[in-house]
């Protein structure tokens, strides 16, 4: 491991100048991410910013209804907050699906979104990797793929994004607000993460030395119907093979309202917009949900070992809205 120089802000606007003022400064938050980068020589910062004791751990109400979760709020406790289990049921699902329970009681909300891929060409300093050291290639590509995209990967990259919480605030359309050299500005969900493209290397859409100091949601009456499901290789501490959260809302036989995201197929949380488009005001029928999950999965690009991955996950986009209507008394 590098030698760096370790330091601890007093406020996040101190922290945002100390990161700006060294180019090789990187924020600490629970760490359970980037300690395992610093060990495995994929992450060398020179300096340090401890961020974990900036006063941003709270889970707070909004004026609107909504809420505003602090960047170093803990896992765990953003998983069993009342509102989240009674309002959000898909993100305390999701947050309760990752990881184990003594890393969820040290992991935060920013350092959950800002994993980095569990790609084994990535953590394997000794092979090449473009988003590791860009213009050395991507060996996944023709290699061992079994875990990685099937949906807007490109010939430089093909990893996919580890984090279960934030397919769940893709589909519930948070805004991520971030702090930076600048001043403070709100980056919508959707926008946070970025396909590979020819830029690999980076993950977000985040400017140097931004940080995240807060997630918010704006009220959806239609999310307390909604669910996460991770299909993956044990019961626990795995990451994804797909996983879809989903909100649901059913009148009627007729579906209203319809919010899909992916995780485990892409560089980002995959949003199906292809598949809500194909089910706002149809019939919810398991026939109509299956065929909506094909019409997003139609663009799917599947490498030499995980074309299971297509039928995974339309099973389990049709599996998972079949049971949010069930949970609704309706019949799918």
């Amino acid at each position: 491991m590098r030698p760096f120089t370790y330091e601890r802000a007093l406020d996040p606007a101190d922290a945002v100048a100390r990161v700006a003022a060294h180019p090789d400064a990187a924020y600490l938050g629970g760490g359970t991410n980037l300690v395992d980068h610093l060990r495995l020589g994929v992450a060398a910062p020179g300096r340090l910013v401890d961020v974990s004791r900036l006063a941003l751990d709270r889970v707070e109400s909004r004026d609107d209804g909504g809420l505003r979760i602090g960047a170093a709020v803990r896992n765990s406790d953003l998983a069993a907050h009342p509102s989240v289990r009674h309002d959000f049921p898909v993100l305390s699902q999701a947050l309760l699906a990752g990881a184990s329970g003594q890393i969820r009681n040290m992991a935060t909300t920013a350092g959950n979104l800002l994993q980095r891929t569990r790609c084994r060409y990535f953590q394997d300093v000794t092979t090449p990797c473009n988003k590791r050291e860009p213009g050395s290639g991507c060996p996944a590509v023709e290699g061992r793929n079994r875990t990685l995209a099937i949906l807007g990967a490109s010939e430089h990259c093909v990893a996919t994004h580890p984090s279960d919480m934030a397919v769940a605030l893709a589909a519930l359309d948070a805004d991520v607000v971030v702090l930076g050299p600048s001043g403070e500005r709100r980056i919508p969900m959707a926008d946070l993460h970025r396909l590979p493209g020819d830029e690999p290397a980076r993950d977000t859409t985040l400017d140097p030395g931004e940080l995240i100091t807060a997630v918010e949601l704006a009220p959806l009456p239609a999310a307390r119907r909604s669910a996460y499901r991770k299909v993956r290789d044990r019961a626990s501490y795995a990451f994804a093979l797909v996983s879809v959260a989903a909100v649901l809302e059913v009148e009627d036989g007729v579906v209203r309202e319809v919010r899909i995201a992916l995780g485990g197929v892409a560089h980002k949380p995959w949003r199906a917009t292809r598949a809500e488009e194909a089910l706002r005001g149809r019939e919810a029928t398991a026939e109509g949900f299956r065929a909506a999950a094909e019409a997003e999965l139609g663009a799917a690009r599947p490498l030499s070992e995980n074309a299971f991955k297509v039928p995974m996950a339309r099973n389990a986009i049709t599996a998972t809205l079949r049971g949010l209507v069930r949970a609704a008394g309706e019949r799918a």
